[in-house]
């Protein structure tokens, strides 16, 4: 009888401690937690909390850690997102204040007097060609503000993309003639039925053709639609200057300009809105280019 009370007492002493030891660690890994999410909080999201896998406190440290690099990856795009906004400021006020000045200096010679008669209306043409070019920007730039902020909605609907595209290169016309563009327009008379927003579809086109006529420095210009593997494929292509490789890659990110020759003017932001734009409309855009031969840009939607 007092050995099994001896045994009993000594086992009892053996939990006791056992559950002392693992209180202790358990404590000292609570602890542990406290130190990592104060580093977390202090922006160090670094910092990870370590347990072996058979530890009491092993499916909670886990959980954390991921929490810890699921914050500091949302950290990380905020971070990101205000180097942008940054970078998108800047960019802006060089843009407006650039051709603002000048138009502001052109228009002051021309009130003051410090040129006359010919020179005058010379100037003042240059001034109205200025106004028109900086209101196209902010445009451009009101379109862009408008792509991204929770209030954009687009009416998707069946739209006759053929008649549609018809309809919009119409007043394309007299521009390329105008800048003596010979131009090959290819739209097959059989109907396209897709489904998109008429508005953003002609934003895109639009935009296209414009950076063509703003950067390409070309002197043809196609725009061929057709059928393909249950797709309709609207190519534009140019036999300007070219985009070199390393530039190709960053088209249609936002604010990104080519140089190498390119036209310096625009905002950086009418690829970028294209590329928003088909994307929610469920549809692809890819650009293909070689320097000194042309770039094609082929935009794709799904047939209905």
């Amino acid at each position: 009888m007092q050995v099994m009370i001896g045994l009993l007492v000594g086992v009892s002493i053996i939990a006791i401690l056992s559950v002392c030891f693992i209180l202790r660690r358990v404590k000292k890994q609570i602890m542990e937690m406290t130190e990592a999410l104060q580093d977390v909080k202090e922006g160090n999201g670094n910092r990870r909390i370590l347990s072996a896998a058979n530890e009491l406190v092993a499916p909670l440290a886990y959980e954390m850690n991921e929490i810890i690099v699921s914050y500091e990856n949302r950290l990380s795009k905020v971070r990101q997102s205000e180097e942008t906004n940054r970078q998108l400021m800047t960019s802006l006020s060089h843009d407006v204040r650039t051709p603002l000045t000048t138009l502001i200096g052109y228009l002051d010679a021309a009130h003051k007097g410090l040129v006359t008669g010919k020179d005058r209306d010379e100037y003042m043409e240059t001034a109205r060609r200025k106004a028109y070019d900086l209101k196209e920007y902010i445009d451009v730039l009101f379109d862009w503000f408008k792509l991204n902020s929770d209030e954009f909605a687009m009416e998707i609907e069946e739209v006759e993309v053929a008649e549609l595209t018809r309809n919009i290169l119409i007043d394309w016309i007299p521009v390329f003639e105008d800048k003596q563009i010979e131009y090959n327009i290819d739209i097959p008379e059989q109907p396209f039925r897709v489904k998109l927003d008429a508005d953003s579809y002609m934003r895109i086109l639009n935009n296209l053709i414009q950076n063509v006529l703003a950067h390409s420095q070309a002197d043809r210009i196609g725009i061929i639609m057709q059928k393909q593997s249950g797709t309709v494929q609207i190519l534009l292509e140019d036999n300007g200057i070219g985009i070199g490789k390393d530039d190709l890659k960053y088209i249609f990110d936002r604010l990104y300009k080519c140089d190498k020759g390119r036209s310096e003017k625009g905002s950086g932001l009418g690829l970028s809105i294209v590329y928003q734009l088909v994307e929610k409309m469920n549809g692809r855009i890819t650009v293909e280019s070689e320097e000194g031969k042309g770039t094609a840009f082929t935009v794709t939607f799904p047939l209905l």
